[in-house]
């Protein structure tokens, strides 16, 4: 006897002229695009990568809402968005063409099948109906749009383009707005779906003041986009840089316009997301500096951004107290958690260490610190494994973090040096061996085989020796 277990769950969410509600709760939609695409496996990441996607988005980059962009993306990301309350907006695929009449009719079954697949996940609040950045044909998103309300009766459609002059079909008006800021909306209830990406790529090797405007173009349009009623919410471009085809990345077909590497690795514009998350759940606080004053201009820097949800911070080099700070309430006064600016920062060159600290307050307490080293020496070879333990299928996998740091534990940014690994057990490393560096940092995936047992992964730097890292695989 066949039988099949589906979850679903029970929701109220309203996309309204004046904001979205959900379950009766005005809040505002803060989130990224996601492409499903990984290093050295393309989109063909097994259920543990899929599910770590949306903790990270979540629980590491304070997001309410993810689009899948563009095409509908795998169940298991769908199931763990629905079991930690991750929004989502989901899209048929497809990039900014329109074919003929055979192709317009794998459009509509490209929708039917999208919502039929998916319409039990609670976690989906929109349906996206269009094909993205397409120019407009009426008959056929007409025809979209009236069969995803046929099929799901209770959830709004939204079709996203990047020009507001256009036939306003669906329910919700979505837009990507390349504008750096937040353009008047002509037609309510209004979404705002990319931001940023191609206008300022970034990459985690890139220079400091590259990736700290980087991030705070991300900080303005939340910004904008929080203290508009009109304006429901804002979706960047995008959380995770991804492989493209050769016309839209860089050299070597990377597309580097996520707040987050391939690897899922961190760079500036990552951790003003993540300061945005409420203090109760998580505290978060980092100086956007490498603090090497070499690749400042003049020596000597001019303001020090940094990105927390402390209410204030306090700033040293060395033993010397630089002053207390307060969020920069004046230039971002509708964000939950404002970026902080420290300006006339000393930073005096001498023989010892003139390091940076950074320590955060919460209601005059002390919360958080974070320590800088002047000197940029390498220090210690860092090797972590995401999870302890896999399953023994042949396809379980799990991403390994390498890293250079300070003696405090930050990635030196600019160190590339090629890493070697070794594993022993019923595992195998998937990607480069040896590996360089990006931005003082990379990653490879481990992958179960088909035997339970103890694994260990080695890694080994020139003048640093090895670190090593442990997990176990078992019979699912």
């Amino acid at each position: 006897e066949d039988s099949l277990t589906i979850k679903f769950g029970l929701r109220e969410a309203e996309f309204r002229p004046d904001g979205f509600y959900l379950n009766g709760e005005k809040i505002k939609l803060r989130g990224l695009n996601r492409h499903q695409m990984y290093p050295y496996i393309g989109i063909a990441a097994p259920k543990r990568l899929q599910r770590k996607d949306a903790d990270i988005i979540k629980y590491e980059l304070g997001c309410n809402i993810v689009r899948t962009s563009h095409y509908p993306q795998s169940p298991h990301f769908l199931d763990r968005c629905d079991e930690i309350g991750l929004l989502v907006f989901e899209e048929p695929p497809g990039w900014q063409f329109i074919g003929d009449s055979d192709w317009k009719a794998l459009v509509l079954r490209d929708v039917q099948a999208m919502i039929e697949r998916d319409r039990n996940h609670p976690s989906i609040i929109l349906w996206g109906v269009r094909i993205n950045e397409s120019w407009d044909d009426d008959a056929l998103y007409r025809a979209t749009n009236e069969l995803a309300h046929q099929l799901d009766p209770t959830r709004p459609t939204g079709g996203v383009r990047y020009f507001q002059e256009s036939t306003f079909l669906e329910d919700v008006f979505t837009f990507n707005d390349f504008s750096n800021t937040i353009v008047a909306p002509q037609h309510t209830p209004h979404l705002v779906t990319e931001y940023g990406g191609h206008m300022f790529p970034t990459k985690s090797f890139d220079n400091e003041e590259r990736q700290v405007e980087h991030a705070l173009r991300h900080a303005r349009i939340q910004n904008a986009a929080a203290g508009r009623d009109d304006v429901t919410g804002a979706i960047g471009w995008c959380a995770f840089d991804y492989n493209t085809h050769v016309e839209f990345g860089s050299g070597d077909r990377v597309c580097y316009h996520g707040v987050m590497d391939m690897f899922r690795l961190p760079k500036y514009a990552a951790y003003f997301y993540g300061s945005q998350i409420d203090p109760k759940e998580r505290i978060v606080l980092f100086a956007a500096t490498s603090w090497q004053l070499g690749d400042i201009d003049t020596g000597v820097p001019d303001e020090i951004w940094v990105f927390s949800n402390c209410d204030e911070v306090e700033i040293f080099v060395g033993d010397n107290p630089q002053g207390r700070f307060k969020p920069n309430h004046d230039r971002f006064p509708n964000l939950p958690h404002p970026p902080f600016m420290a300006k006339q920062i000393e930073a005096r060159i001498a023989h010892g260490h003139d390091d940076l600290m950074v320590v955060g307050y919460l209601n005059g307490e002390v919360v958080a610190e974070q320590r800088i080293a002047m000197d940029g020496i390498p220090h210690t070879l860092q090797l972590v494994l995401d999870d302890e333990e896999l399953v023994a299928d042949g396809s379980d996998m799990t991403r390994v973090v390498v890293r250079i740091t300070d003696e405090y534990g930050n990635p030196l940014r600019y160190s590339f040096t090629p890493i070697t690994f070794e594993i022993e057990g019923p595992a195998q490393l998937v990607g480069e061996n040896p590996l360089a560096l990006v931005g003082g940092q990379a990653a490879l995936l481990v992958r179960a085989g088909q035997e339970a047992g103890a694994v260990t992964i080695t890694a080994s730097a020139p003048r640093l020796g090895s670190a090593s890292a442990s997990l176990n695989t078992v019979a699912g």
